[in-house]
């Protein structure tokens, strides 16, 4: 018998895991196999910011990962988890920027050196800590391929895919309207612009005509301060109220500026008062129609969101502050209409939610249509699926409707853009103070006792220096879009063309995305050619979130076809959200966000891998609660407790493996609802159906394994019966194989009972994986338990409804309609006895149902208990009638709410979802308590 100081009464998870953890890593499972014979599956992590820390997000993406690589691991592939970081640009710069604060500095004043150094100092220390919380839930990748978007290999890859696409003319330099950020000073793509619905104002404006200041055309507006730049008003030709007026000229208020009344078919008549003014630097669709009708630019906001000097009187106000001013001043002036309510879609930037700008400003940007049509065809022709296929049509309408990349960033931690500029071949044109782009210069220069290397012109007024001062300190070097510029590979000491030394290079830094979308392959050592990149090139499947499909997924693609003449990855696979419990998405304002460290330390890494894992629905979010957690933690002790029974046999097993030939009964169908359960999970997991897999097992360990065949095994096991050996192997076997199925889900729990409690010699995670190439089943032995089952359910199911005591030992009758029943019910009388805990059981097609009895009517047998003496039938009926008041009186309530259209429209949907699951199973509810009844009324006659 089993020794039992050698196992604990409970599995503890905190003991256990990082024990295990450490193991797995000091004995290299995670690295793939180097058998060349071995097929190749790779999957690339999507790299979390240095500066992150777990969250849902995370948790469930690592945890899909990681089932799927183990997965494959024990099936035999050689699996491969890339893990990496991204240097997350903007975010990291952030976090640094504010520790400065702290110190009383900022980084104009280290300078770019030593702030970059600081940079590299923050990663060192901190930036490990998202890597060692996803051990933390288990992630087997091979942390000796580890990668970060700017170690030194991944910033050779960068360098080098931007002078290719440089080379051939995809990557270019121009003077454009874009999305800016006024709080982390760079511009920002369409892609990192979060539209937030805000509770806003429409303010309607007076225009007075020039020729006669009486009339007026009114625009509404919800930007006031943006009017200063106005160039025209426009309407829509069709628009019948103005079409006399087209052509006329307009006197902009406040500003007194003559600006014209235009015809644009772009304009929504039925927007305000059909009227729209037009600020070309500040809108971008009133950039489209200036170039339509080559008007004017006026930049009124600059880079730190404050009036510029074309905003006369308001120059110096902050945006909001000007806002205010100017409707102020319009209300004297008689020239505010009205103000109204205004609900409108408000762009932020999605790292520090500031609201951004259109601004326009000197960027580099990458041709994307070119990249983009490949990109289209591969997922056309089949060569990628997305699975769920439905997001397939969001990818294409967005590739075809796509506009061209902006890469530069106005920040210093970044991919640097290696391009160099020369100051003897630049251009003899001047450039003006007032045209907005780059002022940069070439030597330091000494400014109130400090030496000031570089910058652009806007970082340098933040400190204090004004355009004045650079050009009586330093040699300036100003820089339109047309100057002759070079790339290049290395640092150059002399321009290509001149020879000269006075080389600037270009203070800007790439898009983090621009890095991202080499991961595939920048991770597996290209420009090189390794053995990594030969083997594991393309990747088989990338898992992540919809949020990023556009972000990042189709620049993957666009980037591997262009690259590696390949797609990156053969499957997509786009995971749902993890919600609260009422179906809410997760954020600090509302208070409901669940820490995923939390409940790894409260219930172990693997009852919260496997809720993660169980209800990852395809297309469906999931519904995510601690309860579920806790339940999952119930069937790790289910585990724990079936494992125990069976090593309690330890001494009796005979065989490592068993066959169905020559087995009895209960035998013969556990091992073939094995076979099933492994065909549903191999097929589940190949389809991505990742709830379905853990469902499959889950349902198979606890119902068929531990409710059924452990408990039919405990009545041969505690007989007198000498052939014990064969269910002890039998159990076995079939709990080892249980485990390994398991093991891609909960590697925690079924790695130490692997080694620990079995006492295998190998590691769980590189045995091997059940395969359906094993499945074989008795379908006679199925049809053959499932009348037992049956049988045995039936009488538990009168003792329950009826409210009869466990401990009461019945008499049962079995009437079967067929001889085939008959014979298989006789050939599972004792397991019948025994579990049905009957005193006496009777099978026979001559049984007639005595008076008093209970029935339980099934299709190939009736079972009769005789229950009139047990039970005391008017109390149980009275109980039984005060119940079915109450649920009736709870069903009128529910119906009532349900009913009433205001309740419909107005209250939360989760909460109206749950009143009606809560109405249907009142219902149920209702209706079996009428049967109970019902049956009641049979013994009392």
């Amino acid at each position: 018998m089993l020794n039992k100081e050698l196992i604990s009464e409970t599995y503890q998870p905190q003991e256990v895991e990082t024990k295990l953890y450490e193991f797995w890593e000091e004995n290299g499972f995670f690295k793939p196999d180097p058998d060349p014979k071995k097929t190749p599956y790779c999957i690339v992590i999507p790299p979390p910011n240095v500066t992150g820390s777990l969250h849902m997000g995370h948790a469930l993406n690592a945890t899909l990962q990681d089932i799927l690589i183990r997965w494959k691991r024990m099936l035999g592939y050689a699996a491969l988890w890339v893990p990496g970081t991204d240097h997350a640009g903007i975010a990291t710069q952030n976090v640094v920027e504010r520790e400065l604060l702290k110190e009383g500095l900022d980084r104009y004043q280290l300078g770019r050196t030593a702030f970059l150094q600081r940079v590299w100092n923050w990663k060192e220390s901190c930036g490990g800590r998202i890597i060692d919380q996803l051990k933390r839930i288990g992630a087997s990748c091979d942390w000796s391929r580890l990668r970060f978007t700017m170690d030194e290999g991944l910033s050779r890859a960068v360098k080098e895919v931007f002078l290719r696409l440089f080379e051939e003319g995809l990557i270019y330099r121009d003077l454009r309207l874009i999305n800016w950020c006024p709080r982390c000073h760079t511009a920002l793509s369409d892609l990192e612009v979060e539209h937030e619905e805000i509770e806003g104002k429409l303010y309607y404006i007076k225009y007075p005509l020039k020729d006669d200041p009486e009339q007026f055309i009114t625009v509404a507006t919800t930007r006031p301060e943006t009017m200063l730049g106005d160039t025209a008003v426009a309407v829509n030709p069709e628009d019948k109220r103005y079409k006399n007026l087209i052509g006329k000229i307009l006197i902009l208020p406040l500003m007194n500026r003559e600006i014209p009344l235009i015809a644009d078919s772009a304009v929504d008549m039925e927007f305000g008062t059909g009227a729209v003014k037009v600020t070309p630097s500040h809108d971008f669709n009133d950039a489209e129609i200036a170039q339509r009708h080559n008007l004017p630019y006026l930049c009124v906001i600059d880079e730190e969101g404050k009036m510029t000097e074309e905003a006369g009187k308001y120059k110096g106000l902050d945006r909001y502050e000007a806002r205010k001013r100017i409707i102020e001043d319009l209300a004297q002036l008689g020239l505010l209409e009205k103000i109204e309510k205004h609900k409108h879609a408000v762009g932020h930037c999605y790292r520090c939610k500031t609201v951004i700008e259109p601004f326009q400003t000197v960027q580099w940007y990458v041709k994307i249509k070119p990249l983009a049509e490949e990109a289209v065809r591969v997922v056309e022709e089949d060569k990628i699926r997305f699975i769920p296929e439905g997001w397939v049509n969001n990818y294409y309408a967005w590739m075809r409707d796509i506009k061209d990349w902006c890469i530069s960033r106005q920040l210093w931690w970044g991919h640097r853009i290696p391009v160099w500029y020369c100051a003897k071949c630049k251009t003899e044109k001047g450039v003006e103070h007032g045209d907005l782009i780059e002022i940069l210069f070439y030597k330091p220069f000494i400014f109130n006792g400090r030496q000031i290397w570089s910058g652009t012109y806007n970082e340098l007024r933040r400190l204090g220096i004004t355009k004045e001062d650079i050009e009586q300190t330093a040699k300036m070097i100003k820089i339109p879009k047309e100057i002759s510029h070079f790339a290049s590979r290395t640092e150059p000491r002399v321009c290509p063309k001149c020879g000269s030394e006075e080389l600037i290079q270009d203070p800007d830094v790439l898009d983090t995305w621009f890095s991202s979308a080499l991961w595939p392959f920048s991770t597996l050592g290209w420009p090189e050619e390794t053995e990594d990149l030969k083997r594991f090139y393309p990747t088989s499947v990338l898992v992540t979130g919809f949020d990023i499909i556009f972000f990042w997924v189709a620049r993957m693609i666009m980037m591997g076809i262009k690259f590696m003449k390949d797609v990156p990855f053969r499957d997509v696979y786009i995971h749902a959200l993890v919600r609260d419990s009422k179906g809410q998405k997760m954020s600090k304002s509302k208070g409901n966000v669940i820490d995923p460290l939390v409940m790894i330390e409260k219930y172990g890494a693997d009852a919260f891998r496997f809720t993660l894992a169980a209800f990852a629905a395809q297309g469906r979010d999931i519904k995510f609660s601690e309860d579920r957690v806790e339940g999952y933690r119930h069937f790790i002790n289910k585990i724990w407790n079936a494992m125990k029974f069976i090593m309690s046999f330890a001494h009796l097993r005979t065989k490592e493996k068993v066959t169905l030939q020559e087995l009895s009964l209960k035998n013969r169908w556990i091992l073939s609802k094995l076979s099933e359960t492994i065909e549903k999970t191999n097929q589940a997991l190949h389809a991505y159906r990742f709830n379905d897999a853990a469902n499959s097992v889950y349902q198979f360990l606890w119902h068929e394994f531990c409710d059924w065949y452990i408990e039919l095994s405990k009545v041969v096991l505690y007989s007198e019966s000498e052939n014990k050996e064969e269910t002890v192997n039998c159990l076995f076997y079939v709990f080892e194989s249980v485990l390994k199925l398991l093991h891609p889900f909960m590697p925690y729990v079924t790695e130490y009972i692997w080694l620990n409690v079995l006492k295998k010699e190998q590691s769980i995670m590189i045995s091997s994986y059940p395969s359906i190439e094993s499945v074989t089943t008795d379908e006679e032995a199925i049809k053959k338990m499932d009348y037992i089952i049956e049988a045995i359910s039936g009488v538990r199911s009168i003792r329950g409804e009826l409210n009869i005591s466990p401990s009461v030992n019945l008499e049962v009758f079995i009437k079967p309609i067929s001889a085939e029943a008959e014979q298989v019910l006789n050939e599972g009388y004792q397991f019948i006895l025994k579990l049905a805990r009957a005193k006496t059981l009777k099978i026979s097609k001559d049984i007639v149902r005595q008076k008093g009895s209970a029935v339980s009517v099934k299709k190939e047998f009736e079972i009769y208990i005789p229950v009139k003496e047990m039970i005391n039938i008017d109390e149980e009926k009275k109980r039984l009638l005060k119940e079915l008041q109450k649920t009736e009186a709870d069903i009128k309530f529910l119906n009532k709410k349900l009913m009433n259209e205001d309740f419909i429209k107005n209250a939360p949907k989760e909460v109206v979802e749950k009143d009606r699951e809560k109405y249907e199973e009142l219902l149920v509810k209702s209706d079996k308590i009428k049967e109970n009844l019902k049956v009641l009324e049979e013994l009392s006659d």
